[in-house]
Order: C-alpha cells, then structure tokens, then sequence
C-alpha cells in the first residue's frame, strides 16, 4: 500500500521570500518547496456539531465561534474563486457539521458557478436526507457520509447523539438525488467498533457505496488521543482480504484513501491509513477553517488568516500570496510519528476535516 510518487513541478519566475531565504512561485499552481501541487481545498464553514463523536468531541464544555467571526458567504465564495484561478480544482465543504450552517445550498450554488471539477460535502448524515435534493440542485456533485457503526446502540454510543436509521435512510436519498459515488467514512477504534470490519465490507458489497476505514487520528479535541486505539490500515486489508479476496485500483494523485475493489468485481474499500502509512509525500490538500484561518496541514499549528485581509480591503493579488506563502511554508510531513509531536491546539472540529 505505497503512495504514487508526485513529480515537481518547474515554474518560470521565482520570487525571493525574505522569511525563508528561499525562492517562491509568483506564478503557476499553488507549489511547495517539495514539488507537491495543490488542487484540492476543503472549506470549513463551521466548528459547530450536532453529534458529540467520542474520537472527535467531549460531550460537554466546547465553546463556538461566534458568527461575526465565521466567513460569510461572500468572503468564502471570494477565497474560493482566487484559489480557482490558482489551479485548484476540487472543493470540499466540511465542518463541524457544515449542515447545520444555514442556506447552504445557497452557497453551494456561488460555489458550483465558479467550475470546480468536483465539489462534495462530508457531513454525518443526520441532516442530509432533508437537504440533498436542494444541494443537489445548488450544484453539489456528492457526498461523504461519517458512519462509524451498523448497529443502532453502538452507534448512539460512539455518535453521543443521533439515530442510525436516519443516516442510513439519509444515504438512500442523496443517491437516489444523484448525489454519487457516495462514500461511508469509517473511523476505527480498537475495542469499540473494529469488530464491524467484515460488516462493512459486506455493507459496501451489498449496496455499492465506497466504505472508507480511517485511522484514528490525534485531532480530538479532548485529547484522548492514543495509539493503542488506532487500527492500522493494513490490519483492515488485512482481514478484509482473507474473506474476500481484494486488488488494487488506481489513485488520483493525491488522494487519501489507497482504493481496492473486490476480485469478484462487486463493490470497493478505501483505506486512509494517515498515522501507520503517511501519504504526506503526495498530499495535495489546502484548508480554510470557519474562521479564515488557511492550513497546509491537518496537524500544524501555523496558520495564515485571511480574515483580515478580506475584512479589510484586501486585494485579490494578496489574497493569492497568501495562499501561495501557506503553501510554501509546507512541512516534508506531519511528524505524528516522529519524537516529540505535539497534537494540534486546534482539534478537527475547529479545523474541519
């Protein structure tokens, strides 16, 4: 299960930045010091939850943004329309919950107007059924759906809220709106829900959907994080493998989850193995949070803020050297298995994922 290796990409003028000493694209795609192109951005449009996920959120005691410190619609659409120009060409709309943010299809509608090859939504279901045809219609091509459990009282226990028959119906409308492939994230823990590998391998088999197991990651907001609850991506082929015989499929470059399809030809899996197998070597992925922090990582702590530039007059010129600079002061990796890594101060809520 190995990473494609991303080739760098040459530029025709540099541009000297004082901070590094080192020379920066002033033109061409979003590039860092390591070649890596980056294509893919995931907008957070909020921090707020309506579950209370055991690997992501304590129950009680989170604060919220306020809402005059999220984006508007307008100051999203803006970021969205320069990081076009800059040769992005895929949009993810996360969260939070970015369902309980209101008149989203409004602005999946400005979203879709600016030509993104793909734009999607991760959402937990529990409001989806409701919304996809709206979403549908703004311009959203499909949906990932948080799914961590096919048996109603383990799921509440993991979720803290919600009902599994309404995710699971929540699926069956936002494909029957042609909201497709949709894709089932699954995040692991040992002792609590790995004993489900088979089931949702059998769950992808059966309906079709894209079944993606997802490491646990340290990106809790409680700080629970430890290793010993993580259930390695190769375990998951592993077990799947022995019952029904999986190959591999090609990867877009730069994508997370390493895809397999049954032998049998019905039905794939996906696996995002971010702590055991680190794909940092070909990520491609830049991150705006709720509050226009900018992030070239999921796991740094350094931020650039746009905010401010939006709220303040800032042109679009700046607005795209800021970007470039968030991309270029990209680490080789995220460390999480290095000496001394310390979990982000934000968790993956505040970042969205």
């Amino acid at each position: 299960m190995t990473a494609p290796v991303r080739v760098a990409v040459s530029v025709r003028r540099h541009r000297s930045d004082e901070e590094t000493g080192t020379a920066m694209p002033v033109e061409g795609p979003l590039v860092d010091r390591y070649g890596r192109v980056h294509d893919d951005l995931r907008i957070s449009v909020t921090d707020r939850c309506n579950l209370r996920c055991v690997y992501c959120m304590p129950e009680e005691g989170l604060s919220f943004l306020r809402m005059d410190q999220l984006l508007t619609f307008d100051e999203i659409t803006r970021v969205a329309r320069v990081a076009r120009s800059l040769g992005v060409t895929a949009l993810r709309i996360t969260g939070g919950e970015p369902l309980v943010r209101k008149r989203l299809p409004v602005l999946v509608a400005r979203l879709s107007s600016l030509g993104f090859e793909d734009l999607a939504v991760t959402t937990n279901g529990t409001e989806l059924a409701g919304m996809a045809e709206k979403l549908a219609s703004a311009g959203l091509r499909r949906v990932n759906v948080s799914c961590d459990s096919l048996r109603p009282e383990r799921f509440a226990a993991i979720r803290r809220r919600g009902v599994l028959s309404d995710v699971l119906r929540a699926m069956d409308v936002a494909e029957a709106a042609g909201l497709t492939p949709l894709k089932v994230n699954v995040v692991l823990l040992r002792g609590r829900n790995d004993d489900e590998i088979l089931d949702f391998a059998s769950f992808a088999r059966a309906t079709g959907r894209i079944v993606r197991f997802i490491e646990f990651m340290p990106l809790d907001a409680q700080g629970d994080w430890d290793r010993s609850r993580l259930v390695p991506g190769r375990e998951v082929f592993d077990r799947i493998n022995a019952r029904w015989p999986l190959e591999p499929l090609p990867n877009a470059t730069g994508a997370p989850a390493e895809r397999f399809r049954f032998t049998d030809g019905v039905g794939e899996i996906g696996l995002i193995s971010s702590v055991t197998e680190p794909f940092c070597g070909t990520c491609n992925r830049l991150r705006l949070t709720a509050d226009g922090a900018v992030r070239n990582c999921l796991f740094t702590n350094d931020e650039e803020t746009v905010r401010g530039l939006l709220r303040n007059d800032g042109t679009d010129a700046e607005i795209s050297l800021l970007l470039r600079q968030a991309v270029w002061a990209k680490h080789p990796g995220h460390g999480i298995n290095e000496p001394g890594f310390l979990s982000p101060s934000r968790s993956m809520s505040m970042i969205g994922g």
